[in-house]
């Protein structure tokens, strides 16, 4: 797999969505508010080079620096950026995206070892909220979204313009892609996806992809329903998650990128069936290992 050069989508006069092809493993999408005097910036990159090329590209479209750079989830690729932006810029996140991204430190140095990130210094937001937070990016309202429990993450946010009718999802859509959900959790990622619905935004930038419409919504429910009755009946029959990923039949869902997920999905469906609360850690190591093992040995690849 070869990815090709990030693009800048202008959504609106005042709005752009940053997109890294083909949306795999640590190409996500970040994106940015600008009146033209003040910008607010949605995420960042999993590398200083590739946070160093946003930056460049927010600049060409003639917004000035950013003020206040919102967090969608504390996710490296999505946050390993952030000081390529500070103390200039104020870190804003959930609550729990900034204990979360402390506890998790260089986390994707030690998923991806070889993978060249730069100067990385984990900076965690230093606004945090709890439910909703509203920003003012000059006459610009952005509303700031928990989706309520855990879904992608426990500290999940959803940007949302509501009069451009943009949203930014984070890692709760993956368009083109499998979602994961091994830190979060099932149950409550359908339920984000209720939240997203009622939004009623017509421009989705989701977290890795290309931009897209609400029908991603629906698409990601099937594929969530899907992984949890394989859950039911593999765990009825006994079956370890790994072999209820070996012996599935993706149908449809065998186009998606990151196909080797079904497997981090199913450790968490299990769990939840096992009665665990939403949310609560997964062993790290067996979730990766399963992945390798669905890849035929091979681990899954940044491709930063």
């Amino acid at each position: 797999m070869t990815a090709t050069d990030p693009y800048t989508v202008r959504l609106a006069p005042e709005v752009h969505a940053y997109v890294q092809p083909d949306g795999g493993w640590c190409l996500n999408n970040a994106g940015f508010v600008s009146d033209g005097e003040s910008t607010m910036l949605v995420d960042t990159a999993a590398t200083e080079r590739r946070t160093l090329a946003l930056r460049e590209a927010l600049l060409a479209t003639g917004a000035p620096l950013p003020r206040t750079l919102a967090n969608t989830h504390h996710h490296g690729d999505h946050t390993y950026g952030n000081s390529v932006f500070t103390p200039d810029a104020v870190v804003i996140g959930h609550d729990s995206c900034r204990s979360e991204q402390l506890t998790a430190g260089h986390q994707l140095h030690l998923v991806w070892p070889g993978t060249d990130f730069g100067a990385i210094e984990i900076t965690a937001p230093t606004v945090t909220y709890n439910d909703r937070l509203t920003v003012h990016v000059g006459a610009i309202e952005v509303r700031l979204i928990h989706p309520g429990g855990a879904a992608h993450t426990l500290g999940d946010t959803i940007v949302h313009l509501p009069q451009q009718r943009v949203v930014f999802t984070g890692d709760l859509i993956f368009q083109g892609g499998t979602p994961f959900i091994p830190v979060g959790s099932l149950s409550g990622s359908l339920r984000a996806l209720d939240v997203l619905r009622s939004l009623d935004a017509t421009t989705v930038v989701p977290g890795h992809g290309p931009i897209t419409d609400p029908s991603a919504y629906d698409a990601t429910e099937r594929y969530l329903r899907y992984v949890a009755e394989l859950a039911q009946e593999g765990r009825a029959k006994g079956r370890t998650p790994l072999e209820t990923a070996r012996e599935a039949d993706l149908g449809v869902f065998a186009e998606l990128r990151e196909s080797e997920r079904l497997v981090a999905n199913l450790h968490r469906a299990y769990a939840e069936l096992d009665g665990r609360p939403e949310g609560s850690p997964l062993d790290v190591a067996a979730v990766f290992g399963d992945m390798a093992a669905m890849n035929g040995g091979v681990p899954v690849a940044c491709h930063a």
